[in-house]
């Protein structure tokens, strides 16, 4: 025959209840919560890869750039060795621009000191410009880190909320049922008004 539970015990019981469903509940808008901000970092961590893509373009650019710079340099630096001539013949140099007049050879030489001035400038440009680049990409790499970083977390905690959800109200019941006859044992006293121990 079933006991009759008396009516403070089925109240027990209903806010127990009540007290798991809003448990439950929570964890559920929390998952929910932890799933859109994943979704977001996701997001914000593919939309980071496509600008690092457009850094290594950039910097492939670059190193193109670096190198014709560099064969205008050895084109310069061979006129440079043309116009100083051979050491064995030096005066071959001096043959070609006595036969130039004066004129010709400022024009020269004033042409000569606008390209050297011009790679100057372009060369300072894109050193200045690789130097802004690297500090941005350096940024935009510790953010990614940062988010890749929230990101697993968020995972982990996202996994360690669903583990909880799994087994919310069985391991309430038995912590209280715990505390429930551990609470009767210790208070229960004889009728000497002695506790027993």
């Amino acid at each position: 025959m079933e006991r009759v539970r008396a009516p403070s015990e089925n109240q027990a019981l209903v806010d127990e209840l009540q007290v798991e469903r809003r448990m439950k509940e929570m964890l559920e808008n929390s998952i929910f919560e932890m799933k859109n901000t994943i979704v977001d970092l996701e997001r914000k961590l593919k939309s980071m890869d496509n600008e690092g893509s457009e850094w290594k373009t950039r910097y492939e650019t670059q190193l193109e750039l670096n190198k014709q710079l560099d064969r205008q340099s050895h084109v310069l630096q061979e006129k440079s060795e043309y116009l100083r001539g051979n050491p064995t013949d030096r005066l071959s140099a001096v043959r070609s621009f006595e036969q130039m007049s004066v004129g010709s050879l400022n024009q020269y030489l004033k042409r000569l000191e606008d390209e050297k001035s011009l790679m100057d400038n372009q060369l300072k440009d894109f050193e200045l410009r690789m130097e802004q680049e690297a500090k941005a990409y350096y940024k935009i790499n510790d953010e990614r880190r940062m988010y890749v970083a929230e990101i697993a977390q968020t995972s982990t905690a996202q996994d360690s909320a669903k583990k909880q959800a799994a087994y919310p109200a069985h391991v309430t019941r038995e912590k209280q049922a715990h505390k429930g006859i551990y609470n009767t044992s210790t208070s229960k006293k004889t009728s000497d008004g002695k506790k027993i121990l």
